[in-house]
């Protein structure tokens, strides 16, 4: 066997999405060889995954011919030759568009190949005393194998030309008795857990992914945050992604001596273990923040301007911002004035005016409204796009308005005149009243959201459409 010595380290995209080809440097001279098989630095700034391997497992096979496979596993695999020649060939086993594609190649110990998870694998060997190299990013169990998905050597539709006849190859009985392609079950993708589904953030998300078996929804009753037990009791290898849609924002009875116990509860300490659970796991953790983690004495707050919290509601979201910041996969969408399924603000002042009540509303806070279903359509861009992680704004586009001019286009759209909006100052509104500092300014810059790809809707066209809803349920 030759091999090339010096190659440049280069990757090689296929035909499979995900499963990429490397050519390797190896070293030699007249003693024999060296070569660094994995290097993280190095391959990671060629692109390829940063997989966190566990085991590394190595197959010896004695004779020429030997042939084994085809089998996709449920974790990803950098796969390399240390001894020997093979012909390897792969198909991809997963639900999805690429479902059947095949990738052949030779490979020398000058090649390695990364192969996902639920991606078959399989290789025959070219020559005697060949070792075949496995690194794989999860513990192989006996329970694991309950999720291998398995496709035939000589399925037609895959139609691999294997160097040697299988009629001549070495195969064990069950890789003989595998599916053919037609009757595989794919393998499904990794799942999204929704928590907090019940909440207005989480019910528009159930709505923007319906029918999409790959995303879970759970209720408090079905994954209790602050329950020690909702974190061990799943199977969190069959997960990709968390979406943390709970919080507390019951934002005047954080200030008292209950609801400031049971905010720091739900957005800090069970943060921590969600957080917790995202890096022991290498799972994506989407976390939404809220404008009051600034004092609202910028014009424009921007991702990565200091947290200055006015009251403990704010503080408390800070304390799970700062927490969820340090896992390495993450989004942090940061909004603003929120209005979904539920009470709240547009909501109530579209019931004074079917009641004909002259309202006096705050005319000194200033910000823009965040319709549930943008943050949704915002955070399944996110996700999809592969867009850089890191924090996020995320409000409804256009001007910045007061909470009196909002009451006042309100009523427009419900069909009572703007002027019975009366507007006051938040000190005159709250005066003798218990109530939480708030921002008087909630403007989020949404520069950084929209180089991403994502174009929120105007607010003003958000709100005529939710009233216009409104108006139907009437």
């Amino acid at each position: 066997m030759s091999i090339e010595f010096s190659k440049k380290l280069t990757a090689h995209e296929t035909p499979i999405p995900g499963v990429v080809l490397y050519d390797l440097p190896v070293h030699g001279d007249s003693r024999g060889w060296f070569k660094e098989n994995w290097q993280r630095e190095k391959m990671m700034a060629l692109g390829l995954p940063d997989f966190r391997p566990v085991q590394n497992n190595i197959s010896f096979n004695e004779k020429a011919g030997t042939t084994r496979g085809i089998h996709a596993e449920p974790w990803d695999k950098f796969i390399s030759v240390a001894t020997g020649r093979i012909f390897g060939a792969w198909v991809d086993l997963r639900e999805g568009p690429s479902f059947g594609a095949v990738f052949t190649a030779e490979l020398d110990p000058s090649q390695a190949i990364f192969i996902p998870r639920g991606v078959g694998n399989s290789f025959q060997t070219l020559e005697d005393n060949t070792a075949y190299t496995y690194l794989v990013n999860d513990h192989w169990s006996a329970d694991a194998q309950d999720q291998y998905t398995f496709l035939n050597l000589a399925d037609e539709t895959a139609n691999i030309a294997w160097p040697i006849p299988l009629e001549q190859a070495e195969l064990s009985d069950k890789d003989r008795a595998h599916p053919r392609l037609a009757d595989v079950v794919p393998m499904p993708a990794k799942k999204i857990l929704v928590v907090g589904a019940d909440g207005q953030l989480g019910k528009a998300l159930r709505i923007l992914y319906d029918g999409d078996t790959s995303v879970e929804f759970a209720a408090r009753a079905e994954f209790d945050l602050g329950s020690a037990e909702s974190f061990t009791a799943r199977n969190w290898k069959n997960y990709s992604t968390i979406i943390n849609a709970a919080a507390y924002t019951a934002v005047d009875t954080a200030e008292t001596p209950e609801g400031r116990t049971s905010a720091w509860a739900v957005n800090a300490a069970a943060v921590v273990r969600l957080a917790q659970t995202a890096v022991k796991h290498d799972l994506v953790l989407v976390h939404v923040s809220s404008d009051y983690v600034f004092d609202g004495t910028h014009e424009n707050h921007a991702e990565d301007e200091p947290f200055a919290p006015l009251g403990v509601y704010g503080q408390t979201k800070a304390a799970g911002d700062a927490t969820v910041s340090v896992v390495p996969r993450h989004y942090i969408v940061r909004t603003s004035w929120v209005i979904g399924e539920g009470n709240n603000f547009v909501r109530t002042m579209a019931s004074l005016a079917k009641r004909g009540i002259e309202p006096s509303v705050v005319n000194d806070q200033i910000g823009r409204l965040s319709f549930t279903e943008d943050i949704a359509a915002g955070i399944r861009h996110l996700l999809q796009s592969g867009a850089a992680f890191g924090s996020y704004n995320l409000t409804n586009d256009g001007a910045p308005q007061s909470w009196a001019e909002i009451a006042a286009d309100v009523y427009e759209l419900s069909g009572q005149p703007r002027d019975a909006v009366t507007g006051v100052s938040t000190a005159e509104y709250f005066r003798d009243k218990p109530a939480a500092p708030r921002p008087l300014n909630s403007v989020l810059e949404l520069t950084k959201i929209k180089n991403s790809g994502f174009q929120p809707r105007l607010a003003v066209d958000a709100l005529a459409a939710y009233c216009g809803q409104l108006g139907a349920l009437e």
